[in-house]
């Protein structure tokens, strides 16, 4: 129980400065067989060692009734678990009555008091019988003590945590949109067709990496490209767009192209060597991307705007007094259209 361990932990951290707290450890044997409850437990064993060379100097039968119940415990260890260092104990010797001490009254209010009870005609006695009965619900016994303490820093480490997560999401909430949050990966088109119902598309099976693996995405490149240019071939793709279906087929992510003010339009082609999955970022922003991105707070739209490509016709992201970042892999190199320069990359 959480309780029993909270009070093993607490004797095992006193345990090296039991000196200062004998009559916490005799309180605590009073009610109790071992010092966290019926069982024997290691915790017994380490404060037996720490106050065996006290308990050889309580000789005496004042000594002997002060220490009385951790003698009885000691005695009862000692006997019990082989390999303890031994003292003798005499527990026949004939101890005073233990007298349990009353918390002391502060005179004034008591009188006080009397005087007020004897003008309203109360019961004195009877008031401070209840005085005397404990709060209800009120830990008393080391036990319920640790417990209760237990349970306020467990109530006190969820109430951490719960404001931790807050300030996080908050922190995230406060973060402008930028590249980092697109998941760009590196697509294999394993097979197109035109589209059924929609004869500006087609419908491509593209490999992306995912265990589920391959995706349905919709294009509108019809008349951009001929049908047999989309077959085998590796691409650019946004990864973690909203699915949103086209002409009744869902479509899971979109084909990153390069477009100029006359309507030409190139894929943006990987780095050589690349395969299926593997992940393209703006340098600068390799971070964990978005697992989908929320259309209505436009992170696709916002970040998209400054893709551009330069005179090389490589993908950039052009931020207003910074350098513009090269759209890489993890090896440094980049990712190009083929012939486009200022080209809206999308």
């Amino acid at each position: 129980m959480a309780e029993v361990k909270a009070l093993q932990a607490q004797w095992t951290s006193l345990a090296p400065h039991v000196a200062d707290h004998v009559s916490e450890l005799n309180e605590t044997l009073k009610t109790s067989t071992y010092i966290s409850g019926n069982s024997i437990a290691d915790v017994d064993i380490t404060v037996y060692k720490s106050v065996l060379p006290l308990a050889k100097e309580w000789t005496s039968v004042d000594a002997i009734a002060k220490h009385r119940h951790i003698l009885r415990w000691m005695d009862l260890l000692q006997n019990t678990v082989e390999g303890l260092e031994k003292i003798s104990i005499d527990l026949t010797v004939e101890l005073p009555r233990e007298i349990k001490e009353k918390p002391k009254k502060d005179a004034g209010k008591e009188a006080a008091k009397d005087g007020a009870n004897k003008g309203k005609g109360k019961d004195t006695k009877g008031d401070a019988s209840k005085k005397a009965t404990p709060p209800k619900g009120k830990p008393t016994t080391p036990e319920e003590i640790a417990a209760a303490k237990a349970a306020k820093e467990a109530k006190k480490a969820a109430k951490a945590k719960a404001n931790a997560e807050a300030q996080a999401k908050a922190a995230a909430a406060a973060v402008p949109p930028n590249p980092s949050m697109i998941d760009i990966r590196v697509g294999y088109i394993e097979k197109a067709i035109k589209h059924p119902d929609a004869d500006a598309l087609y419908v491509s099976t593209i490999q992306m990496g995912d265990e589920e693996g391959p995706r349905t995405v919709c294009s509108g490149l019809v008349k951009h490209f001929a049908l047999e240019e989309m077959q085998q071939r590796y691409v650019i793709v946004i990864a973690n767009l909203k699915p949103v279906t086209m002409r009744g087929i869902k479509s899971s992510a979109m084909v990153l192209c390069a477009a100029n003010a006359d309507g030409k339009v190139e894929f943006v082609n990987p780095p050589a060597g690349s395969v299926a999955g593997d992940k393209i970022f703006f340098e600068g922003f390799d971070g964990t991307p978005e697992k989908v991105l929320n259309p209505k707070k436009k992170i696709w739209e916002t970040v998209q705007a400054h893709f551009t490509t330069t005179e090389d016709y490589t993908v950039v992201y052009k931020q207003e007094g910074k350098p513009d970042a090269k759209l890489v892999n993890k090896k440094g190199e980049v990712c190009r259209c083929s012939t486009i320069v200022n080209a809206e990359v999308r």
